[in-house]
């Protein structure tokens, strides 16, 4: 409902604008033009998720997630204790992770509501645990190795080389993951749930 709002005031200062200026054919012919390009970025952006979670699809298929899901077993056993005794948890919060680490914001949000509802205390209905809250960290930084839409995004508006933001991209999800998490604890050591 607020985004209505936010749209229709940012709708009302732009034609206002534009008849103060003097500038409405400009926003006339700005108005189509912005539509084709939101439309090019959604099929853009589908064909790239589509292209995506059929990898993550055939990852899981062929044993990949599992084997992935042992490799990060060490990792998600000290951020998230509840890995320990539950397999699925493990394997989904294996999945969410690798689906971040590929870039692909989009195709990791089922999983990591998947991984949300199994962390979820049965004894404590609608309260966030501190592994949730780790999660939820986890999913806003989103560690990308590869990220696979903002390439896409970058490749369809004509950049000739949609990767050169590798460096960039790891430091900055490394520092934001690393910082949220640090913060994630520490919140949880000043104000225990228990």
């Amino acid at each position: 409902m607020i985004i209505s709002w936010v749209y229709m005031m940012f709708l009302t200062l732009s034609l206002g604008a534009a008849l103060l200026t003097g500038r409405g054919s400009e926003l006339a012919a700005a108005i189509p033009a912005g539509a084709k390009a939101g439309i090019d970025l959604v099929l853009v952006m589908a064909g790239s998720l589509c292209l995506w979670t059929g990898a993550g699809k055939l990852m899981e298929k062929s044993g990949l997630t599992a084997m992935l899901s042992r490799l990060l077993r060490p990792l998600l056993h000290r951020i998230f204790p509840d890995t320990r005794d539950n397999e699925a948890l493990s394997a989904s919060l294996s999945a969410n992770i690798c689906a971040n680490i590929l870039g692909l914001g989009n195709a990791a949000t089922p999983m990591g509501i998947l991984s949300a509802q199994r962390l979820c205390d049965p004894s404590r209905p609608g309260i966030a645990t501190d592994q949730m809250c780790r999660l939820i960290v986890l999913n806003t930084a989103s560690i990308q190795l590869i990220p696979a839409t903002v390439a896409a995004i970058r490749g369809s508006l004509g950049c000739a080389t949609p990767f050169d933001i590798l460096p960039a991209v790891w430091v900055s999800s490394i520092c934001s993951a690393g910082l949220g998490l640090g913060a994630a604890w520490a919140l949880g050591k000043l104000w225990p749930h228990d």
